[in-house]
Protein backbone atom coordinates (compact mmCIF):
# COMPACT_ATOMS: atom_id res chain seq x y z
CA UNK A 1 0.00 0.00 0.00
CA UNK A 2 1.55 3.63 -0.73
CA UNK A 3 2.04 5.68 2.40
CA UNK A 4 -0.29 8.64 1.74
CA UNK A 5 0.91 12.04 1.26
CA UNK A 6 1.17 14.93 3.40
CA UNK A 7 -0.88 17.52 1.70
CA UNK A 8 0.07 21.61 1.83
CA UNK A 9 -2.34 23.27 3.72
CA UNK A 10 -1.95 21.21 6.99
CA UNK A 11 -1.86 23.55 9.91
CA UNK A 12 -0.62 20.66 11.88
CA UNK A 13 2.75 19.83 9.47
CA UNK A 14 2.55 23.79 9.01
CA UNK A 15 3.54 24.27 13.20
CA UNK A 16 6.64 21.97 12.08
CA UNK A 17 8.03 24.53 9.48
CA UNK A 18 11.72 25.63 10.42
CA UNK A 19 13.60 28.34 10.35
CA UNK A 20 16.84 28.39 8.48
CA UNK A 21 19.92 28.15 11.74
CA UNK A 22 23.81 28.34 10.82
CA UNK A 23 25.68 26.37 13.89
CA UNK A 24 28.83 26.33 13.22
CA UNK A 25 30.11 24.86 10.16
CA UNK A 26 26.89 23.74 9.58
CA UNK A 27 23.67 25.26 7.68
CA UNK A 28 20.25 24.06 7.74
CA UNK A 29 16.16 24.20 7.09
CA UNK A 30 15.13 21.35 8.98
CA UNK A 31 11.88 21.42 7.37
CA UNK A 32 10.04 23.46 4.75
CA UNK A 33 7.49 23.58 1.78
CA UNK A 34 7.16 23.54 -1.40
CA UNK A 35 4.98 23.67 -4.39
CA UNK A 36 4.46 19.33 -4.07
CA UNK A 37 5.22 19.12 -0.16
CA UNK A 38 7.90 19.46 2.58
CA UNK A 39 11.79 19.50 1.85
CA UNK A 40 14.89 19.38 4.32
CA UNK A 41 18.22 20.63 3.67
CA UNK A 42 21.39 20.77 5.19
CA UNK A 43 25.06 21.89 4.68
CA UNK A 44 28.53 21.12 6.22
CA UNK A 45 32.16 22.81 5.57
CA UNK A 46 35.47 21.75 5.06
CA UNK A 47 37.27 23.33 3.23
CA UNK A 48 38.98 26.85 4.45
CA UNK A 49 36.10 28.58 2.74
CA UNK A 50 32.59 27.02 2.08
CA UNK A 51 32.73 26.30 -1.56
CA UNK A 52 29.52 24.77 -1.60
CA UNK A 53 26.26 26.47 -2.58
CA UNK A 54 22.31 25.48 -2.61
CA UNK A 55 19.09 27.03 -3.80
CA UNK A 56 15.14 26.31 -3.91
CA UNK A 57 12.88 28.36 -5.74
CA UNK A 58 8.96 27.27 -5.64
CA UNK A 59 5.53 28.50 -6.57
CA UNK A 60 3.61 29.80 -9.90
CA UNK A 61 6.84 30.24 -12.68
CA UNK A 62 4.96 32.66 -15.26
CA UNK A 63 5.75 31.36 -18.83
CA UNK A 64 4.66 33.48 -21.51
CA UNK A 65 1.32 34.82 -19.11
CA UNK A 66 0.68 30.72 -18.47
CA UNK A 67 1.24 29.94 -14.71
CA UNK A 68 2.11 26.69 -13.51
CA UNK A 69 3.34 25.40 -10.12
CA UNK A 70 6.99 24.23 -9.94
CA UNK A 71 9.81 23.72 -7.95
CA UNK A 72 12.92 24.09 -9.03
CA UNK A 73 16.38 22.99 -7.02
CA UNK A 74 19.96 23.64 -7.52
CA UNK A 75 23.38 21.62 -5.90
CA UNK A 76 26.37 23.51 -6.70
CA UNK A 77 30.05 21.80 -5.47
CA UNK A 78 32.54 24.72 -6.43
CA UNK A 79 36.27 23.48 -6.09
CA UNK A 80 39.04 26.07 -6.06
CA UNK A 81 36.90 28.32 -4.65
CA UNK A 82 33.51 29.62 -4.04
CA UNK A 83 32.97 32.15 -6.76
CA UNK A 84 31.77 29.89 -9.11
CA UNK A 85 29.39 28.30 -7.40
CA UNK A 86 28.16 31.30 -5.67
CA UNK A 87 27.98 33.04 -9.27
CA UNK A 88 25.41 30.22 -10.57
CA UNK A 89 23.42 30.50 -7.30
CA UNK A 90 23.04 34.10 -8.64
CA UNK A 91 22.27 33.53 -12.53
CA UNK A 92 21.06 30.19 -13.47
CA UNK A 93 17.32 29.86 -12.22
CA UNK A 94 17.12 33.22 -13.75
CA UNK A 95 18.41 32.43 -16.83
CA UNK A 96 16.10 29.21 -16.89
CA UNK A 97 13.71 31.47 -16.15
CA UNK A 98 14.60 33.65 -19.39
CA UNK A 99 14.44 30.71 -21.69
CA UNK A 100 11.62 28.80 -20.18
CA UNK A 101 9.73 32.12 -21.17
CA UNK A 102 10.94 32.51 -24.56
CA UNK A 103 9.92 29.05 -25.34
CA UNK A 104 6.78 28.79 -23.06
CA UNK A 105 7.69 25.96 -21.43
CA UNK A 106 10.23 24.41 -19.45
CA UNK A 107 12.27 21.74 -21.77
CA UNK A 108 15.43 20.12 -21.99
CA UNK A 109 16.59 22.53 -25.01
CA UNK A 110 15.94 25.46 -21.84
CA UNK A 111 17.93 23.62 -19.63
CA UNK A 112 20.73 23.37 -21.84
CA UNK A 113 20.81 26.91 -22.72
CA UNK A 114 20.57 27.92 -19.11
CA UNK A 115 23.65 26.22 -18.19
CA UNK A 116 25.36 27.45 -21.41
CA UNK A 117 24.68 30.64 -20.62
CA UNK A 118 25.39 30.78 -16.59
CA UNK A 119 28.98 29.28 -17.76
CA UNK A 120 29.45 31.73 -20.88
CA UNK A 121 28.81 34.54 -18.42
CA UNK A 122 30.77 33.56 -15.66
CA UNK A 123 33.93 32.96 -18.48
CA UNK A 124 33.03 36.54 -19.35
CA UNK A 125 33.43 37.82 -15.82
CA UNK A 126 37.06 35.48 -15.80
CA UNK A 127 38.11 37.00 -18.51
CA UNK A 128 37.32 40.87 -17.00
CA UNK A 129 38.95 39.86 -13.52
CA UNK A 130 42.05 38.20 -15.37
CA UNK A 131 44.60 40.55 -14.37
CA UNK A 132 43.15 41.42 -10.96
CA UNK A 133 42.30 37.86 -10.30
CA UNK A 134 43.67 35.48 -12.49
CA UNK A 135 43.02 32.29 -10.12
CA UNK A 136 39.37 32.86 -11.18
CA UNK A 137 40.17 30.62 -13.88
CA UNK A 138 41.27 27.78 -12.33
CA UNK A 139 37.46 28.09 -10.20
CA UNK A 140 34.87 25.93 -10.86
CA UNK A 141 31.31 24.07 -10.21
CA UNK A 142 29.61 20.93 -10.53
CA UNK A 143 26.15 22.22 -11.24
CA UNK A 144 22.77 19.43 -10.33
CA UNK A 145 19.49 21.05 -11.04
CA UNK A 146 15.55 19.89 -10.99
CA UNK A 147 12.54 21.61 -12.01
CA UNK A 148 9.52 19.69 -10.96
CA UNK A 149 6.83 20.66 -12.86
CA UNK A 150 3.40 19.22 -14.45
CA UNK A 151 3.79 15.45 -12.96
CA UNK A 152 7.59 15.75 -14.68
CA UNK A 153 11.59 15.97 -12.99
CA UNK A 154 13.54 17.29 -15.25
CA UNK A 155 16.96 16.53 -13.89
CA UNK A 156 20.34 17.94 -15.55
CA UNK A 157 23.78 17.36 -14.24
CA UNK A 158 27.01 18.96 -15.42
CA UNK A 159 29.83 17.19 -12.68
CA UNK A 160 29.10 14.64 -10.43
CA UNK A 161 26.88 15.40 -7.72
CA UNK A 162 24.10 12.52 -7.70
CA UNK A 163 19.81 12.56 -7.54
CA UNK A 164 18.15 9.66 -6.08
CA UNK A 165 14.40 8.66 -6.16
CA UNK A 166 13.08 6.73 -2.92
CA UNK A 167 10.31 4.63 -5.11
CA UNK A 168 7.86 2.26 -2.99
CA UNK A 169 8.04 -1.61 -3.85
CA UNK A 170 4.51 -3.24 -3.29
CA UNK A 171 6.60 -5.82 -1.03
CA UNK A 172 7.88 -3.22 1.09
CA UNK A 173 10.08 -1.02 1.64
CA UNK A 174 11.65 1.81 -1.04
CA UNK A 175 13.87 1.31 -3.60
CA UNK A 176 16.79 3.91 -4.61
CA UNK A 177 16.65 4.85 -8.36
CA UNK A 178 19.51 6.94 -9.45
CA UNK A 179 17.68 9.49 -11.87
CA UNK A 180 21.06 11.69 -12.50
CA UNK A 181 24.32 10.90 -14.53
CA UNK A 182 27.77 11.47 -13.14
CA UNK A 183 30.38 13.42 -15.04
CA UNK A 184 33.21 11.43 -12.97
CA UNK A 185 36.90 10.09 -14.89
CA UNK A 186 36.52 7.38 -12.20
CA UNK A 187 32.81 6.45 -13.78
CA UNK A 188 33.56 4.62 -17.26
CA UNK A 189 30.82 6.20 -19.29
CA UNK A 190 32.23 9.42 -18.61
CA UNK A 191 36.17 8.58 -19.87
CA UNK A 192 34.63 6.95 -22.83
CA UNK A 193 32.81 9.78 -23.37
CA UNK A 194 35.62 12.53 -23.29
CA UNK A 195 37.89 10.25 -24.92
CA UNK A 196 35.40 10.07 -28.24
CA UNK A 197 35.30 13.81 -27.86
CA UNK A 198 39.17 14.04 -28.11
CA UNK A 199 40.23 11.00 -30.36
CA UNK A 200 43.42 12.53 -31.40
CA UNK A 201 44.45 13.73 -28.06
CA UNK A 202 46.38 10.42 -25.75
CA UNK A 203 47.12 12.71 -22.94
CA UNK A 204 43.38 13.64 -22.03
CA UNK A 205 42.74 11.42 -19.14
CA UNK A 206 45.98 10.31 -16.99
CA UNK A 207 46.39 8.09 -14.15
CA UNK A 208 47.31 10.01 -10.95
CA UNK A 209 47.78 8.98 -7.41
CA UNK A 210 45.64 5.81 -8.68
CA UNK A 211 42.61 8.14 -9.80
CA UNK A 212 41.97 8.89 -13.33
CA UNK A 213 42.33 12.92 -13.91
CA UNK A 214 41.33 15.25 -16.64
CA UNK A 215 44.50 16.20 -18.23
CA UNK A 216 45.94 14.83 -14.73
CA UNK A 217 44.55 17.61 -12.92
CA UNK A 218 40.80 17.17 -11.99
CA UNK A 219 38.06 14.43 -11.98
CA UNK A 220 35.12 16.21 -13.10
CA UNK A 221 34.61 15.71 -16.97
CA UNK A 222 31.97 18.58 -16.84
CA UNK A 223 31.55 21.96 -14.84
CA UNK A 224 30.49 25.31 -14.65
CA UNK A 225 33.66 27.61 -15.34
CA UNK A 226 37.21 25.93 -14.70
CA UNK A 227 38.01 28.57 -17.73
CA UNK A 228 41.86 27.38 -17.85
CA UNK A 229 40.33 24.21 -19.39
CA UNK A 230 37.94 25.96 -21.95
CA UNK A 231 39.85 28.71 -23.42
CA UNK A 232 44.17 28.38 -23.93
CA UNK A 233 43.70 32.17 -23.40
CA UNK A 234 43.92 31.88 -19.93
CA UNK A 235 45.88 28.73 -19.67
CA UNK A 236 48.79 30.54 -19.43
CA UNK A 237 50.96 33.17 -16.57
CA UNK A 238 49.99 34.31 -14.14
CA UNK A 239 47.47 31.44 -13.44
CA UNK A 240 49.53 29.40 -11.16
CA UNK A 241 51.88 26.68 -13.28
CA UNK A 242 49.76 23.76 -11.10
CA UNK A 243 46.86 24.13 -13.49
CA UNK A 244 48.40 25.28 -16.81
CA UNK A 245 47.90 22.38 -19.30
CA UNK A 246 51.52 21.39 -21.17
CA UNK A 247 49.69 21.75 -24.71
CA UNK A 248 48.28 24.36 -26.59
CA UNK A 249 43.86 23.50 -27.18
CA UNK A 250 41.81 25.01 -29.57
CA UNK A 251 38.83 22.92 -28.70
CA UNK A 252 37.90 22.97 -25.12
CA UNK A 253 38.61 20.41 -22.73
CA UNK A 254 35.74 20.37 -20.51
CA UNK A 255 32.43 20.59 -21.22
CA UNK A 256 29.56 22.92 -19.21
CA UNK A 257 26.71 21.13 -21.31
CA UNK A 258 24.79 18.57 -18.83
CA UNK A 259 23.41 15.16 -19.01
CA UNK A 260 19.45 15.71 -18.76
CA UNK A 261 16.77 13.33 -17.81
CA UNK A 262 13.00 13.59 -18.36
CA UNK A 263 10.87 10.95 -15.15
CA UNK A 264 7.07 11.19 -15.03
CA UNK A 265 6.84 10.93 -11.40
CA UNK A 266 4.58 8.08 -10.30
CA UNK A 267 2.15 7.76 -7.34
CA UNK A 268 4.79 5.53 -5.43
CA UNK A 269 7.44 8.21 -6.14
CA UNK A 270 7.76 8.95 -1.90
CA UNK A 271 11.21 11.44 -2.15
CA UNK A 272 14.00 12.82 -3.79
CA UNK A 273 17.73 13.57 -2.88
CA UNK A 274 19.74 15.33 -4.29
CA UNK A 275 23.63 15.95 -2.89
CA UNK A 276 26.94 16.88 -4.01
CA UNK A 277 29.61 13.98 -4.13
CA UNK A 278 30.77 14.58 -0.47
CA UNK A 279 27.46 12.60 0.82
CA UNK A 280 28.01 10.05 -1.88
CA UNK A 281 31.31 9.54 -1.07
CA UNK A 282 30.64 7.88 2.46
CA UNK A 283 26.63 6.31 1.85
CA UNK A 284 25.59 4.29 -1.13
CA UNK A 285 22.31 5.21 -2.44
CA UNK A 286 20.28 2.57 -0.93
CA UNK A 287 21.82 3.52 2.25
CA UNK A 288 20.69 7.13 2.20
CA UNK A 289 17.30 6.14 0.52
CA UNK A 290 16.54 3.67 3.82
CA UNK A 291 17.70 6.43 6.24
CA UNK A 292 14.98 8.80 4.35
CA UNK A 293 12.22 5.95 4.59
CA UNK A 294 12.71 5.01 8.21
CA UNK A 295 13.52 8.64 9.79
CA UNK A 296 10.77 11.36 10.29
CA UNK A 297 11.26 13.85 8.19
CA UNK A 298 12.14 17.17 10.32
CA UNK A 299 15.76 17.55 10.42
CA UNK A 300 16.27 14.53 7.76
CA UNK A 301 19.00 16.12 5.17
CA UNK A 302 20.85 16.48 8.82
CA UNK A 303 20.62 13.04 9.63
CA UNK A 304 22.15 12.30 6.51
CA UNK A 305 25.26 14.29 7.42
CA UNK A 306 25.43 12.82 10.79
CA UNK A 307 25.12 9.19 8.60
CA UNK A 308 28.04 10.83 6.30
CA UNK A 309 30.47 12.11 8.74
CA UNK A 310 29.97 9.20 11.08
CA UNK A 311 31.44 6.99 7.98
CA UNK A 312 34.24 9.31 7.38
CA UNK A 313 34.91 9.08 11.37
CA UNK A 314 35.18 5.26 11.03
CA UNK A 315 37.35 4.68 7.48
CA UNK A 316 39.93 6.92 9.53
CA UNK A 317 39.67 4.73 12.66
CA UNK A 318 38.71 7.87 14.83
CA UNK A 319 35.37 8.73 16.79
CA UNK A 320 32.35 10.85 15.40
CA UNK A 321 32.71 13.12 18.13
CA UNK A 322 36.78 14.00 17.66
CA UNK A 323 35.82 14.53 13.79
CA UNK A 324 33.54 17.36 15.09
CA UNK A 325 36.26 19.06 16.86
CA UNK A 326 38.47 19.15 13.45
CA UNK A 327 38.56 22.93 11.46
CA UNK A 328 37.91 24.00 8.70
CA UNK A 329 40.36 23.55 6.10
CA UNK A 330 42.40 20.65 8.07
CA UNK A 331 38.92 19.12 7.85
CA UNK A 332 39.40 18.33 4.35
CA UNK A 333 41.78 15.57 4.84
CA UNK A 334 38.66 13.98 6.33
CA UNK A 335 35.30 14.63 3.92
CA UNK A 336 34.62 17.31 1.64
CA UNK A 337 31.85 20.20 1.76
CA UNK A 338 28.93 18.25 1.78
CA UNK A 339 25.07 19.54 0.37
CA UNK A 340 21.98 17.43 1.24
CA UNK A 341 18.39 18.06 0.03
CA UNK A 342 15.74 16.02 0.53
CA UNK A 343 12.20 16.56 -1.94
CA UNK A 344 9.35 15.30 -0.46
CA UNK A 345 6.98 14.45 -3.63
CA UNK A 346 3.35 15.08 -3.73
CA UNK A 347 2.42 16.16 -7.64
CA UNK A 348 -1.23 15.88 -6.71
CA UNK A 349 -1.34 18.81 -4.39
CA UNK A 350 -4.19 21.21 -4.58
CA UNK A 351 -4.03 24.81 -4.69
CA UNK A 352 -1.37 27.37 -5.00
CA UNK A 353 1.81 27.13 -2.68
CA UNK A 354 2.93 30.37 -1.50
CA UNK A 355 6.52 31.68 -3.03
CA UNK A 356 9.37 30.19 -2.11
CA UNK A 357 12.98 31.10 -2.13
CA UNK A 358 16.18 30.28 0.22
CA UNK A 359 19.73 29.79 -0.47
CA UNK A 360 21.96 27.89 1.42
CA UNK A 361 25.25 28.48 1.96
CA UNK A 362 27.58 31.18 3.34
CA UNK A 363 27.42 35.14 0.96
Amino acid sequence: MVKPFWRIGSGTERSKISPTKNDGLTWYKDLGLHAFGEFSMAMIQANSVMEDQCQIESGPLTFNNLAVQGTFVGVYDGHGGPEASRFIADNLFPNLKKFASEGGEISEEVIRNAFSETDEDFLMAVKKQWRKNPQMASVGSCCLAVVICNGLVYMANAGDSRAVLGRYERGGGVRAVQLSVEHNANVESARQELWSMHPNDPNILVMKHRMWRVKGIIQVTKSIGDAYLKRAEFNREPLLPKYRVAEYFTKPILSADPSVTVTRLKPEDEFMILASDGLWEHLSNQEAVDIVHSSPRQGIARRLLKAALKEAAKKREMRYSDLQEILPGVRRHFHDDITVIVVYLNTQTNGWASPLSIRGGYP
